[in-house]
């Protein structure tokens, strides 16, 4: 029997190439409300759950909307930019999808709104792939607590630990790794993890392309 039983991906950075679009629309969105923004901002809110991430606006970045506006008035511009440029997704990452998708059950665990989710799911053929989406919104932790992956995996009917992530930044990897899952990183270029997350992962790809079912679990045949 596979000693695998599930993949479960994130979806920022990993099948979209978005975490800039993020921190393009974030950067302007708190200058334009009389905030404030500094260059670590964005590696601070990454993997940030959708209740974290605007709080952090709201009390370090000196937004004077509440968080749920501010989150309500992001999450707006990024679907406004991906409905006009059209949705960023990576190349190869479709085809690594579909690979994995003909041998396990596939879940999403990401950090983004439900709402972003479910338009990424609804407007690309990414949908058609995954059996379970998650997001960090809807459990009591963001990344790099385990919890959006452990609530994945339970909704898959299999345990984590017996489950397969797929990550590109620091605080992704260590939420597998504290989920006890097969800790798969691809390295996000814009916002590469640190050493120390890296040097915890199962194993490190150069890019989505490289993601095989030889990768996911060695003996696969």
């Amino acid at each position: 029997m596979s000693s695998v039983e599930a993949v479960i991906f994130d979806m920022d950075g990993v099948l979209l190439d978005s975490e800039q679009i993020w921190d393009r629309v974030r950067e302007d969105y708190a200058l334009e409300v009389g905030g404030t923004w500094h260059p670590g901002a964005q590696r601070d809110m990454m993997g940030m759950s959708a209740r974290e991430w605007p709080r952090y606006m709201h009390e370090r970045l000196g937004i004077e909307r509440s968080p749920e506006q501010i989150d309500r008035d992001v999450v707006a511009r990024v679907l406004a930019v991906y409905h006009r440029d059209g949705f960023p997704i990576l190349a190869g990452a479709l085809d690594a999808v579909a690979r994995l998708a003909s041998r396990w059950p596939l879940g999403l665990a990401s950090s983004s709104d439900r709402l972003v989710i479910d338009d990424v799911m609804t407007s690309t053929p990414l949908g058609r792939y995954f059996t379970v989406t998650v997001s960090s919104e809807e459990v009591p932790r963001g990344k790099p607590s385990p919890d959006v992956y452990v609530r994945a995996a339970a909704a898959l009917g299999v345990d984590a630990t017996r489950s397969a992530g797929v990550e590109d930044s620091h605080n992704g990897i260590l939420a597998l790794v504290h989920a006890k899952m097969r800790a798969i990183a691809i390295p996000n270029p814009h916002y590469p993890p640190q050493r120390d997350a890296l040097a915890v992962a199962d194993v490190v790809l150069a890019s989505i392309a490289e993601l095989t079912p030889e990768v996911v679990e060695p003996s696969a045949p």
